[in-house]
């Protein structure tokens, strides 16, 4: 019978990548081959996903500033383009969380961005 050498780290090993399948449907969670390919998908899938949740929160902001500034008679473009030549240095994030929590400061953005465009146009 051969000697081997390396029992323990290889047991440390598996049991390491069962406990990461933990909650997975039958084998997958039960069996190293199965849990082997389902944690690999698994952690490629989230990989994407960190970076598929920074464009999809960029188009949710999108969405909401257009929507405000619509409100108040702007495009999104013509209000982000009004921001930058009025000199307000406000992200996206921020100026969507203005858009939903409070309302009359995004409106007194909207109003400067008015003026600036009548102002840039005149």
């Amino acid at each position: 019978m051969p000697r081997v050498k390396r029992g323990s780290a290889r047991r440390a090993k598996r049991k390491k990548l069962l406990a990461r399948a933990k909650g997975f449907y039958q084998t997958k969670s039960k069996l190293y081959r199965a849990a082997k390919e389902s944690v690999d998908t698994a952690l490629s899938y989230a990989f994407i996903g960190r970076r598929r949740k920074k464009r999809d929160f960029r188009r949710l902001w999108v969405v909401r500033i257009n929507a405000a500034a619509r409100e108040h008679g702007l495009s999104y473009s013509q209000f982000m383009h009004g921001l930058k030549t009025a000199g307000v240095a406000l992200d996206r994030k921020s100026l969507a969380e203005l858009a939903v929590s409070e309302p009359s400061a995004f409106a007194h953005l909207a109003t400067q961005v008015a003026a600036q465009t009548k102002h840039a146009g005149a």
